[in-house]
């Protein structure tokens, strides 16, 4: 049966392969080929993966990284279509769609919303859900840099608080808008803020994300 994780990853395949390697994303820095190497060492070099969170394993990360995106760009799409080896803890379907569904989801947002032309994508209720439950979970990851109290209203009501505080900040969109949003693209959701004017400037601006 398919997944989440399995559905985003063939999506994003496809948008890396339909725009090519030179193709601009949102990720500041990277284009397409960028962002392929990036998926692909994600999941398939741990030695090298932890500098993603850890800051003394940046350096190497971006040697590997770097490595990967001097591949031929069809290998590496390849390599994203076809998922991690097996003994990658990635090829576990409960790993796999837990890590995988919102990181692919992004990415994909990350190659589509950096075109002058793109228009929104029709999610269906299954994925909403599911993406709104993982953000649920991490909200407060998401938030812990955020200058002010910061709460996330889906539009029909359900509400994860990301981080406590006052002056409070409501951003208020569908699951997959308020995802990018705490992820660091403020300016690429769609969603609305209410709160008073210097705390909503303060949100666009602050470094969210994990």
């Amino acid at each position: 049966m398919s997944t989440h994780a399995r559905r985003e990853r063939l999506l994003l395949a496809d948008l890396l392969e339909t725009y090519g390697p030179e193709a601009p994303t949102l990720c500041e820095g990277w284009r397409t080929r960028e962002l392929a190497a990036h998926v692909v060492v994600r999941e398939r070099r741990a030695d090298a993966a932890g500098g993603i969170l850890v800051k003394a394993l940046q350096p190497r990360l971006e040697r590997v990284q770097q490595e990967f995106a001097a591949k031929p760009y069809e290998e590496l799409i390849q390599l994203i279509r076809t998922g991690p080896p097996r003994m990658s803890p990635f090829s576990l379907k409960q790993v796999d769609e837990a890590a995988n569904t919102v990181e692919f989801f992004v990415h994909g947002e990350d190659v589509r919303r950096a075109r002058p032309e793109w228009t929104p994508r029709e999610i269906d209720p299954v994925l909403a859900d599911a993406l709104w439950r993982r953000l649920e979970t991490t909200a407060r990851a998401y938030g812990r840099r955020c200058p002010v109290g910061l709460v996330l209203r889906r539009t029909n009501g359900q509400v994860a608080v990301a981080r406590k505080g006052t002056p409070v900040v409501t951003v208020t969109g569908e699951p997959g808008e308020l995802l990018l949003f705490v992820s660091g693209r403020q300016d690429a959701a769609r969603v609305e803020l209410e709160g008073d004017e210097k705390s909503v400037a303060r949100v666009r601006e602050a470094k969210l994300g994990l």
